[in-house]
């Protein structure tokens, strides 16, 4: 209970909250933002930085490693074949997106934040493309804090349409 506790009565707690938030694949950052500012109550300036360690601190992982452990999963989970090989697919078809333009493709991607994008998915399709690291991970971070700034905009936003409304 005391660990529960402290990640929402502490402002570390809230920001590790708002972090591990954002490393979540799907609800990323554009989740993570929201949350930290509106859930929470961290003020923005603590509340993004969080979001965006967060959304990035597993990109270098899913570059470097994410085929390897495809194919563990494929040699020793048969069941989850499906799912790979739809995750495989889904890389393959955002890839297409990124491929022409390469890191400023790849950058774009990350920071529009609309459902199918982002780090994650970003980071699935530069290893599909074999984008080496020194090349992929800079136009992530830099898609992550595009997007980041985007939904605190939007998040500043629905937060003063909301009072004004009341």
């Amino acid at each position: 209970m005391e660990a529960f506790q402290w990640m929402f009565e502490t402002i570390p707690g809230k920001c590790v909250l708002t972090m591990l938030v954002s490393m979540v694949p799907i609800i990323e950052l554009r989740g993570g933002v929201p949350f930290g500012v509106a859930v929470l109550g961290l003020p923005s300036w603590l509340a993004f930085p969080a979001a965006v360690i967060g959304n990035v601190l597993p990109a270098p992982f899913i570059i470097v490693y994410i085929r390897r452990i495809f194919y563990w999963m494929r040699r020793h989970m048969p069941r989850l074949n499906g799912m790979v090989d739809a995750l495989e697919r889904k890389a393959h078809l955002k890839g297409q997106k990124v491929l022409r333009y390469q890191s400023l493709g790849l950058w774009l991607f990350v920071a529009i934040p609309l459902p199918g994008t982002g780090a994650w998915t970003g980071c699935l399709a530069a290893a599909f493309l074999d984008m080496r690291l020194k090349k992929a991970l800079p136009a992530v971070v830099l898609g992550v804090i595009t997007a980041g700034c985007i939904m605190l905009a939007l998040t500043h936003m629905g937060i003063n349409l909301f009072s004004d409304a009341l």
